[in-house]
């Protein structure tokens, strides 16, 4: 049986997986991008068909190594293409190229495209045209680590194309990214249930649309005339035939009943491109569209659903005149749809705050390069203006920012923004520390996050560090209110996407401990490379950026190595020992929930062979008992002390670094390397690791630019053991 990918919007894999449970799918596997699974032909029709969320379905051919373009050109021509493309056949070849040799995606695409166009001529004499629009068989060819995976694109096309938007009509919402909305916010139950649907800003229909061909259990791909596989060689014509006939027959179209599903807009010409996209798509009995205000939407049943996706305001200035229309978003839900489920799909959590409900659920999606939310709500209980989210930032008080300290204090920050932000740009840093107690008085430390990708959004993590019990109270809050007042309009940054937290001194891992609970991850990117972090639910965000120097030093010694991470955390240090080609990597940390953040660092960055492997236990004791030269490459980073009931002892580094780096030392192979750091700042690494090891201190050189200020952040050492004499 062949083995499937399949590619949904980010934030949809789960619902992805469930669906191709129901088409027969086997080995099923949920990825951040989607799933791979495997089964008979008709698994992959359905999902062409049926599937609400996916957007390509890809059916594997073969994987092989292909370092260089001829190693690419010769993989390629491993592959009996007569098999799939047929004499008249037109092709198109997509390319896509991460941490590999050959990166540019045209030049990838024409090495393909040549091996497939020379074997061809060899084989039959003749030689497929190119159709990059609509090809009779699509190829994709994603090229990872040098290792390339050539598929046939069965879906053609994206899949969000139903092919029943008119022409020229742009949408704010791609078709299945608007399904997905739907149901995360549960319509399929609440039609089921009779609920009806309400959309007060629905653009050019698209969550009408999609609303009405869930409640009629119609398939998304029935109005969809072009998928990959009609041209393909090996195309079941009859099986696709048997599966158009059952998807007909189980459509309601005809017998659901109208006036549950509305929609409307301010804008007339999107109006009438939603009624012909409705008729397009066999639904303008089931779904009525409207011209009015926001104003005058009003409850058509006394439940259902309303679900909208207002403006975001992403242009700079556009914020401020939104903050109006999602207030009156908050009044018509509260005075007109009490009873009712709603959700709000918006870019601009600020913004969402303004509606005044509490949101009972939240879930982390993307539009496009946009990271959004779908804000959740039940209308009835939630009728009560939002209190402050713990761990954001405090209300911002206007009558402090022209106080003399606000002032004093964002000309530091500002200067600092723009001398880091240079280095940054030019580094390729994108997560980095923009302020650490510059003014011993405002007593902070201000990080930057955000991923490298176009148009992604910044967040910045502010740390409080906590007063000394002889400064006044009083004093601490002045100074705090002042700092607050200024933060979002230098940092940029609407005030949701800054985070507040105190730090004091804490003891063991209790820096790790759960604050929160809202399990909201965000994706930025170090090195090249994606991490997950999350800003609410730990003091630490799940990346250290005082170690970005570090991690860079274990990329570069980790080629053809096997990689120990020792209290590992989230694993980032085994990511970037995978990015330098470590052969195996083994990450051991006593948190399960840290090892399973780890493993989606993993899987984010495309490392999930078995060669990967993850163990919960107490360090202290598996050290004592892993085998002996087992690791060319070993990252030691112990908390300064732990006193965790989970662990058979405490730890106290300066008092037992001796012990655990001689049981650590003795993992290491011939040749090999430990890397040992360790954050107390007053550390004195004892003599008797001399004898032990070649020792050579990298504290200075591991310090990265934007942690000068506090050059004793860490203390970082590299050894390697002395052979016996």
């Amino acid at each position: 049986m062949p083995d499937f990918v399949m590619t949904a919007p980010r934030g949809a894999a789960d619902l992805l997986t469930a669906e191709l449970a129901t088409f027969g799918a086997l080995d099923l596997r949920e990825r951040p991008s989607g799933a791979t699974c495997s089964g008979p032909l008709e698994v992959a029709y359905r999902a062409c068909l049926w599937s609400r969320v996916a957007s390509r379905v890809l059916m594997t051919l073969t994987v092989a190594d292909a370092p260089t373009p001829e190693a690419l050109y010769a993989a390629a021509r491993t592959i009996d293409w007569s098999q799939h493309i047929g004499p008249t056949a037109t092709i198109a070849v997509d390319f896509d190229s991460t941490r590999s040799a050959v990166t540019h995606t045209r030049f990838g695409a024409l090495k393909v495209k040549d091996a497939i166009v020379d074997q061809l001529r060899e084989l039959r004499g003749d030689r497929p045209n190119v159709d990059t629009a609509r090809p009779d068989v699509r190829i994709s060819v994603r090229l990872v680590a040098d290792r390339a995976t050539f598929a046939i694109d069965l879906s053609g096309d994206s899949l969000h194309r139903r092919d029943w938007r008119g022409a020229g009509v742009a949408a704010p919402l791609k078709e299945n990214l608007a399904a997905t909305l739907l149901l995360r916010a549960g319509w399929a139950d609440i039609a089921a249930a009779g609920g009806a649907f309400v959309d007060p800003m629905c653009g050019s229909g698209t969550l009408p649309i999609e609303a009405a061909l869930i409640a009629t259990d119609t398939a998304p791909g029935l109005t969809r005339r072009y998928f990959g596989f009609l041209g393909w060689g090996q195309h079941d014509a009859a099986l696709w035939e048997r599966l158009l006939v059952e998807a007909r027959a189980r459509s309601t179209r005809d017998r659901f009943d109208a006036g549950r599903i509305f929609g409307s807009d301010l804008d007339a010409r999107a109006v009438q491109a939603a009624r012909e996209g409705a008729e397009l798509a066999g639904v303008t009995r089931i779904v009525t569209f409207s011209q009015m205000p926001l104003s005058r939407v009003t409850q058509p049943a006394e439940q259902g659903l309303l679900l909208v996706n207002p403006p975001y305001g992403e242009r700079l200035g556009e914020e401020e005149g939104l903050r109006d229309l999602y207030r009156e978003l908050g009044l018509v839900l509260r005075e007109r749809f009490d009873g009712w489920q709603a959700a709000v799909f918006t870019g601009n959590p600020g913004l969402g705050r303004e509606i005044g409900l509490d949101a009972k659920r939240r879930h982390h999606l993307y539009n496009g390069p946009i990271e959004a939310h779908l804000l959740r709500f039940d209308v009835s209980a939630a009728s009560r203006p939002r209190e402050h989210r713990p761990g954001h930032l405090p209300p911002v008080d206007p009558a402090r920012r022209e106080s003399s300290g606000a002032q004093m204090f964002a000309n530091r920050l500002r200067k600092n923004l723009d001398n880091l932000g240079k280095w940054a740009r030019r580094e390729g840093v994108t997560c980095y520390r923009v302020y650490d107690a510059d003014m011993p008085e405002y007593s902070f430390a201000i990080d930057l996050y955000s991923s490298a990708a176009e148009g992604a959004q910044r967040y910045a993590y502010v740390q409080e560090y906590a007063a000394p019990p002889s400064v006044a109270e009083e004093r601490v809050r002045n100074r705090r209110a002042e700092a607050v007042s200024v933060l979002p309009e230098v940092l940029g940054l609407p005030e949701d996407r800054i985070w507040f937290r105190t730090r004091r001194k804490r003891k063991g891992l209790d820096q790790y401990t759960k604050l929160a609970s809202e399990q909201e991850f965000h994706e930025v990117s170090e090195g090249g490379l994606k991490f997950l972090v999350n800003f609410d639910d730990y003091l630490d965000t799940g990346i250290f950026l005082d170690h970005r120097s570090t991690r860079g030093k274990v990329r570069d010694l980790a080629a053809g190595r096997r990689f120990l991470n020792l209290f590992a955390y989230t694993g980032s240090a085994t990511v970037y020992a995978a990015a330098g080609g470590a052969t195996s990597t083994t990450t051991v940390d006593m948190s399960r929930t840290y090892l399973e953040w780890a493993q989606q660092n993993l899987d984010l960055n495309g490392f999930t062979g078995r060669e990967h492997v993850l163990i919960q236990a107490d360090v202290l004791e598996w050290v004592r008992t892993a085998p002996s030269g087992g690791w060319d490459l070993i990252f030691l980073d112990p908390p300064t002390f732990s006193n965790s009931k989970r662990m058979a002892e405490t730890l106290d580094v300066q008092r037992d670094h001796v012990s655990l780096l001689t049981s650590t030392l003795r993992l290491v192979a011939p040749g090999g390397v430990l890397i040992f750091s360790t954050n107390f700042t007053r550390f004195a690494l004892d003599e008797a690791v001399m004898a032990l090891a070649d020792v050579e201190d990298i504290s200075r050189a591991t310090v990265p630019k934007d942690f000068e200020r506090n050059p004793k952040i860490h203390r970082c050492f590299l050894m390697r053991p002395k052979l016996p004499a």
